[in-house]
């Protein structure tokens, strides 16, 4: 379905960003990955797809990075067709012990980095399909973009942030082959809310397996975590035909947590 097109997915290399990379290799778009840690493993899993892949390590608090990025995708793969913005950190903490740092850094990397990516490849979504544009922007915000946790008052403006920033978006360009919608997962099992599993087990001094289903029964109902194929199955939907009409929604698969 994706042939001849390519991805921009930011914070790739691991947990959503490379479920929602392999699931549009899988339709046929070439990849352009963006990450840390292991950089070779995520390429080859990519690569054995049959589509072509590169990667860039922007480091995407930085503007200049981010721009790099764009035009070195451009440049290896002739344009960026599609968007995936899902680069983010977290920090928790009560907001008069939050470090100045930390929120600054959540609210670039997570939130002012989707701006800059988004700013930079419009022109040229714009422009294709002989000037009657075609793009998808999938911006990867969370639950907390539309409901919020306590400890988490950067994370959660950020991810508002990214909720308000598509409908924006997806306004600006309604009459235009180019959407975008958001992604609003609920827990899903990546390297970040492991650390948040474990630092509960250390801290309750219980096994994992038991810190685990505490924190699910908190906030999902389902008591299971979306998982970063699931996530990628609906980036699909979003670049299929069928949604070529769906446009600024922010699509939670929380396993009923927003429906509390």
């Amino acid at each position: 379905m994706l042939k001849g097109k390519t991805a921009l997915v930011t914070g790739s290399t691991s947990g959503i960003g490379l479920g929602i990379a392999l699931a549009l290799a899988r339709q046929g778009a070439n990849i352009m990955l963006n990450g840390f840690g292991d950089i070779q493993g995520p390429k080859s899993e990519v690569a054995a797809l049959g589509v072509q892949v590169d990667h860039h390590g922007a480091d995407m608090s930085r503007a200049s990075d981010i721009e790099d990025m764009v035009n070195a995708t451009k440049a290896r793969f002739g344009s960026v067709d599609i968007l995936v913005n899902n680069a983010g950190i977290q920090h928790v903490s009560r907001i008069e012990n939050f470090p100045v740092e930390r929120w600054d850094a959540i609210i670039a990397i997570n939130l002012t980095s989707a701006f800059h990516t988004t700013r930079l490849v419009l022109p040229g979504m714009l422009a294709a399909n002989n000037g009657q544009g075609w793009g998808r922007i999938i911006n990867v915000a969370s639950v907390h973009g539309l409901v919020g946790s306590a400890e988490k008052s950067a994370y959660v403006a950020a991810k508002h942030g990214i909720v308000g920033l598509t409908k924006v978006t997806a306004l600006e360009n309604a009459t235009t082959g180019v959407t975008c919608n958001a992604i609003c997962p609920g827990w899903v099992l990546t390297p970040l809310v492991q650390k948040q599993v474990d630092a509960r087990a250390a801290a309750g001094n219980i096994s994992n397996a038991d810190a685990t289903r505490q924190l699910l029964a908190e906030k999902e109902p389902s008591l299971q975590f979306t998982t970063p194929e699931e996530l990628g199955d609906l980036a699909v939907f979003f670049c299929s035909p069928a949604g070529n009409n769906v446009r600024g929604v922010a699509w939670n698969m929380d396993g009923g947590w927003a429906a509390q």
